[in-house]
């Protein structure tokens, strides 16, 4: 016969006590300094087997030349004098390591992963590979022939029309509106490669992040290799925006759907409206629950879904609106679209939403807090803006203290429709 027990039943029609975060125990890794002048940060105390080295060139596709800058990219384990592509790719995977390349407009990141002591192991085999890069025309003309399949392929999504014209207009008149277009693949060029990979990679290497329980000679050792690299990293030469004004269509006769893109120059953490924007922006678009969702998803049913966003780069942000929508509905949704945006600025924002937007942040920065790997991750977000940890303290205060009333000021000084470039296609 079963015991009977006096569990208590949970009555889930009533929601948990919400505990506000009063404070984040952040934590930054150590810094030694590179005889190029870059910095590697390191951070251990993982209690795990894990491990990841993080290697942050000057290599960004906001250049005169953005089709060598990918391809070179696509090129840095491709093969040397002495090994092929399968024979550096079966090292790798002799030590279980994992390879990454992440490409931006100012940063090329490669990410290696591997346990503690095959770590080492991993970086030799790609710092090998980098250093005597040979740029095979064979490996070349293969990935030449993919990309540009891939091109033809994209050419026909509205996004990709859509985010491409953005970026053209909003960055209009300056390196960061370069764009690879089909025909620069028929003019892909081995020198030019390998003229941008000793420039921007073997002299171009601006910071190193290093995590792991690894040992102190193996510590020595990653040192040794990253002092192998020189440092001529040409300055960025400063540019005003000079973003095209108004609405443009994208005309695409057999879409179902038109893509949008909506936003604005705007600003990154180190201006003084950024955490306080935050707040505006999170409840405008960027949560399950804002009211871009709640609105244009959920009671109006023209979209899967739809965010606003601010996006950073080193010296500047800027904020933008993405969705797809029904052909039929796109007029529909601008129009609802600068209904928010009025909303906000004519109409304070309930003390309810206000508190249930202020924990949503403070939670999601205490997941992103979550762990070494995740707290240098946080280190890395503010160090390329010049800024350290002691942002995200001021990042609380500030989101504690932002009201109803500077949240209206913030609608009427950033969201004006008038001010907005709006890109669509479909």
């Amino acid at each position: 016969m079963k015991q009977q027990t006096n569990r208590a039943v949970i009555d889930r029609t009533i929601a948990p006590t919400l505990r506000p975060v009063e404070h984040i125990s952040f934590v930054a890794p150590s810094a030694h300094p590179l005889k190029n002048g870059a910095v590697l940060y390191f951070r251990y105390g993982l209690q795990n087997e894990t491990s990841k080295i993080e290697l942050h060139f000057a290599a960004g596709s906001a250049n005169d030349d953005p089709i060598s800058v990918s391809l070179c990219a696509g090129l840095l384990i491709n093969g040397t004098q002495n090994q092929t592509a399968k024979q550096i790719q079966k090292a790798l995977d002799a030590v279980g390591a994992y390879y990454d390349v992440s490409l931006s407009q100012e940063t090329t990141v490669v990410t290696l992963y591997a346990l503690k002591d095959q770590l080492l192991k991993a970086y030799r085999v790609f710092h090998d590979s980098l250093f005597g890069a040979s740029f095979p025309q064979k490996e070349l003309n293969e990935l030449v022939h993919e990309r540009q399949q891939k091109f033809r392929v994209q050419q026909q999504k509205v996004s990709f029309l859509a985010q491409r014209l953005f970026q053209r207009s909003l960055f209009a008149g300056s390196i960061y509106a370069q764009q690879i277009q089909l025909e620069d693949f028929k003019r892909a060029d081995r020198s030019a490669i390998m003229a941008f990979h000793q420039q921007h990679y073997l002299k171009g290497l601006k910071k190193v992040f290093l995590i792991g329980d690894i040992s102190a000679a193996h510590f020595d050792t990653f040192l040794g290799l990253l002092n192998e690299y020189q440092s001529e990293i040409p300055k960025r030469t400063a540019f005003e925006w000079k973003p095209e004004a108004g609405s443009t269509h994208i005309e695409q006769v057999a879409a179902l759907q038109s893509a949008v893109r909506i936003g604005r120059p705007l600003f990154n953490k180190t201006h003084p409206d950024f955490c306080a924007f935050s707040v505006l922006n999170t409840i405008l678009g960027d949560y399950f629950g804002s009211r871009l969702m709640s609105n244009i998803r959920e009671d109006k049913g023209y979209t899967y879904g739809i965010g606003s966003h601010i996006v950073e780069n080193s010296k500047f942000g800027y904020f933008v609106i993405g969705t797809e929508v029904g052909v039929q509905t796109r007029t529909a949704t601008f129009l609802e679209i600068q209904k928010e945006f009025e909303r906000l600025q004519n109409e304070p924002v309930s003390n309810a939403e206000l508190e249930l937007v202020k924990s949503y942040l403070m939670g999601q920065l205490l997941k992103s807090a979550d762990g070494p790997y995740a707290m240098l991750d946080l280190f890395a977000n503010v160090e390329t803006l010049g800024l350290d940890l002691s942002f995200y303290d001021h990042y609380i205060a500030e989101i504690k203290a932002v009201d109803a009333k500077k949240l209206q000021e913030l609608a009427k000084q950033y969201l004006n429709w008038d001010q907005m470039l709006i890109i669509s296609a479909g």
